[in-house]
């Protein structure tokens, strides 16, 4: 959609970063400088670069807030939050760069004093799970502690609780919902502090966070929604296959399988032998994936998903991703639920499979390049993903009467 770094994965992560303007979290002047800064593809510069903004943010959010200039220290305080968590993308793997922790750190950092001078304040919040717990926050839409209706937001594979606010909290919130987001195992505080991994039954990460939230005063027990964000499109329904008490669901993008997922994104000969076939193909597979894994940007999602797996091999990460699979499982869904999907995102492939395989009251979004809502969560046209998803969640929960907008997208509506 735009074109400020040659290199495609640069440019999805800047768009990510700047997308974040419309709840707060960025400027696009700020973005665009940076950007220019970088010049070529390079991931120390980008860390250097995006921190090095993010310090300066933090360090001005401060005196603000010092002298009473709260509106803006909330300002810098989110934007600061934001370009911490783009400093450290391309430095994912295994073992953790120090770096990561440090930045992820002053990410939550940053977050944490702008939501103490939020209105109403938001709260840090801690969810008893397996013996641990789980890091996240609690929003409200108003202080007079009356229920009302929830929006749990799970995000995916290197998404924070912080970022999650930006792509969809802020907007639940203006809206009049409480919510809540949290880091999963393999999300941010969990797997950078706690090294959690990813797990494939994400009921078992969703209903804690439900009997948290239906503990609260501020969550109308009967009308808890869940959203699940990039990989979280998976999840979330995975999730709502076997937790009854969500209400709505939304998959953006709608993910059958992490395993078809993958296998649409790589050469026929490789797909065909995947996942046990002829084993020195395969080894000869595995060590070509090695050797791509060197490469800052063509080998990033590897370095990153045998970090977030908890596994050490290329080979044992492909083979693990049949695990996550709504097989036998997308029909058990209940609740209504919205699958969506952008048309330039190579992720979200199996949306329109999900779909089909749901027998729940189902409605199906796809948002358009000619919008700008064309690439991976819609990155760049987020406020207008909100307007439809939320218009939509509101009619099913009863929030609104309103219809939902289905124009210019298609929305598909089956009972």
């Amino acid at each position: 959609m735009v074109t400020v770094f040659k290199d495609d994965l640069f440019e999805l992560q800047w768009l990510r970063a700047a997308s974040h303007s419309s709840s707060g979290g960025a400027d696009i002047g700020e973005c665009l400088a940076a950007a220019r800064q970088i010049g070529e593809p390079d991931a120390e510069r980008w860390f250097t670069v995006w921190s090095r903004l993010a310090d300066g943010l933090a360090v001005g959010a401060k005196e603000s807030e010092a002298q009473g200039r709260l509106v803006s220290a909330r300002s810098a305080y989110l934007r600061a939050s934001n370009y911490y968590r783009t400093a450290y993308t391309f430095l994912f793997g295994a073992p953790v760069d120090p770096r990561v922790v440090d930045t992820y750190r002053r990410q939550r950092t940053t977050f944490e004093a702008a939501v103490a001078l939020m209105t109403p304040m938001a709260e840090r919040i801690s969810v008893p799970y397996e013996g641990t717990r789980l890091h996240g926050y609690l929003f409200r839409a108003s202080d007079n502690g009356q229920p009302r209706p929830t929006l749990i937001i799970n995000g995916g594979y290197d998404s924070t609780a912080e970022e999650a606010y930006f792509f969809s909290g802020a907007a639940a919130v203006a809206r009049g919902y409480t919510c809540l987001v949290f880091d999963g195992p393999g999300q941010g505080s969990a797997i950078i502090e706690d090294g959690l991994a990813f797990r494939p039954d994400w009921e078992a990460v969703i209903s804690p966070v439900v009997d948290f939230a239906i503990s609260r005063p501020e969550v109308d027990k009967s009308n808890i929604a869940l959203m699940g964000v990039s990989f979280g499109g998976y999840l979330a329904p995975r999730a709502a296959s076997a937790e009854p008490r969500i209400a709505a669901c939304i998959a953006d993008p709608g993910e059958f399988t992490l395993f078809e997922e993958m296998k649409s994104r790589m050469p026929p000969w490789i797909a065909r032998e995947l996942p046990n076939g002829n084993p020195l193909v395969l080894a000869g597979l595995n060590l070509m994936m090695r050797r791509r894994m060197r490469h800052v940007t063509a080998g990033w999602g590897l370095r990153r998903g045998l970090w977030v797996h908890g596994v050490d091999s290329p080979l044992a990460y492909l083979r693990l991703t049949q695990d996550y699979s709504l097989e036998g499982l997308a029909g058990r869904i209940r609740c209504p639920t919205l699958i969506c999907s952008a048309e330039n995102d190579d992720i979200g492939v199996t949306a329109d499979k999900l779909y089909a395989a749901l027998t729940c009251e189902k409605a199906r979004l796809r948002f358009l390049a000619a919008e700008g809502a064309g690439e991976h969560c819609e990155s760049g046209a987020r406020s207008l993903f909100n307007e439809r998803a939320f218009d939509w969640l509101d009619d099913v929960l009863g929030v609104s009467k309103a219809a939902p907008n289905a124009t210019p997208a298609t929305l598909e509506t089956v009972s």
